[in-house]
């Protein structure tokens, strides 16, 4: 197994070079293994997305966990978050095989190794170690077949009541795996004029990555929404825990325009009013919550983190900028995308005003596209690490979180070396855009002088 493929999240790579059948077999052994030895857990959760690899790859991992006596309940074809539905309700560890918005020539396994979240950081690294020593328990494990489709359904329903509006909604699953279950959702719901796109369950995808958070990913869904004149339009990654939205008029609504529909729609309804967002959102998040008189909560980029803090808070609601939500006011948070689109649309339903009407009641700041740039695994912490160093030196005011975020007065710039490849990555925000562009202007040449050196 090659070190590259353990992530900061998950392990993941390209098929078959990186991720294979005898990976998967390998990951089975040491998972089924490592829960037994210092977990002390004999049965865990399996279930992958429609990806073309992904079903041969959960029979290889499944007969590595077998054969060291781990009793193994297969789901088959899931989302990822009816991967984690799944572990809570039979309260079992578990495996997810996918590789979220990534190409479909990529594949990959998220796990958890505690009862929050999946594996991060150095529980990853833990696990690769133990792998490598190759000592594993040997046992007969029991395969169990399950379907939790309906139950899922059901458990997303029952926490909503849908008002008396009729709405005209445009889903695109990406050819992912939420098509597996966008259709049977929608159409138990009164008053919903449904249309899907991309809605074919061949883990084909679209040429495009089915990252909902990149607005050149959204042309179909806002052509769409605007030729048959419907209310919204979601996007959905390739495994069903992130999303992208789209108002009538064809616009992407920002992940912090939708918490704060969010958070004004619960305010009043819950009892701890902390809010969480990641270290690249926009402040309109962070002002709107403080507005309100709630507490925002930053926290590092990462949904293993911020699902983490958000479960172990109990923190009612958190956003990350790249698309991930948890709604934890109703149901436990299962980083559900399509639950996700069934809140707004419970909202959308019980009020005459559109959504681009709405997001017009929220502020919006001169916020940056985030900009890449190529480095080396080694080079990127050194980046970091000197522009922070100018920023002492400069008197400059930064919180360290997974990276710098540089506060000013009229906005920050956020600068991080990446969790997953030998990149830099930087984003900035600012009142005005001649602010933003002296930011942008600024750290760039600072990335760039250091990433020479």
């Amino acid at each position: 197994m090659k070190d590259k493929i353990f992530r900061e999240y998950d392990i993941r790579g390209k098929v078959p070079e990186d991720i294979n059948e005898e990976v998967a077999y390998k990951l089975g052994l040491g998972y089924g293994s490592y829960i037994q030895e210092f977990l002390k857990q004999t049965s865990c959760v399996v279930s992958h997305d429609n990806r073309l690899s992904s079903e041969a790859l959960s029979v290889s991992l499944i007969n590595g966990l077998l054969e060291t006596g781990i009793t193994v309940i297969d789901y088959g074809l899931t989302t990822t978050p009816m991967n984690y539905y799944a572990r809570n309700i039979n309260n079992l560890l578990g495996i997810m095989i996918t590789a979220s918005h990534n190409p479909k020539d990529e594949n990959g396994f998220k796990f958890s190794l505690d009862e929050y979240t999946n594996a991060r950081g150095e529980m990853i690294q833990d696990l690769k170690k133990y792998i490598n020593k190759g000592k594993f328990i040997k046992g007969k494990g029991k395969l169990i077949h399950k379907d939790i489709k309906e139950d899922y359904i059901n458990y997303l329903l029952n926490s909503l009541k849908f008002g008396k509006r009729k709405l005209k909604v445009v889903l695109d699953p990406a050819n992912g795996s939420t098509t597996c279950i966008a259709k049977d959702i929608y159409s138990r719901i009164n008053n919903i004029d449904l249309t899907i796109i991309n809605g074919d369950a061949d883990g084909s995808f679209p040429n495009h990555h089915p990252d909902p958070c990149i607005e050149e990913n959204l042309s179909q869904l806002k052509k769409k929404v605007v030729d048959l004149k419907a209310d919204l339009g979601i996007s959905f990654d390739g495994d069903g825990d992130r999303i992208g939205i789209v108002d009538e008029l064809g616009n992407m609504v920002s992940i912090e325009s939708y918490g704060i529909i969010i958070i004004r729609n619960i305010i009043d309804k819950v009892k701890n009013k902390k809010f969480l967002y990641d270290a690249k959102c926009s402040d309109i998040f962070k002002d709107e919550v403080i507005r309100l008189g709630a507490e925002p909560i930053i926290c590092r980029t990462g949904t293993s983190y911020t699902q983490e803090k958000v479960l172990k808070e109990n923190i009612p609601f958190g956003i990350q900028y790249v698309g991930h939500i948890s709604l934890n006011d109703r149901i436990v948070s299962i980083e559900s995308a399509m639950y996700s689109s069934l809140r707004l649309v419970e909202i959308l339903s019980k009020t005459k005003s559109s959504l681009s009407e709405i997001v017009h009641t929220i502020p919006q700041y001169y916020t940056g596209t985030e900009e890449k740039f190529t480095s080396t695994d080694t080079r990127k912490h050194k980046v970091i690490k000197n522009i922070k160093k100018y920023c002492d030196d400069k008197g400059y005011k930064y919180i360290e979180i997974d990276g710098l975020k540089v506060l000013f007065k009229t906005g920050w710039a956020y600068v991080r070396s990446s969790n997953t490849g030998p990149t830099i990555n930087l984003r900035c925000e600012a009142k005005n855009k001649k602010d933003l562009e002296n930011l942008e202007r600024l750290f760039t040449t600072l990335i760039e002088i250091y990433n020479e050196q």
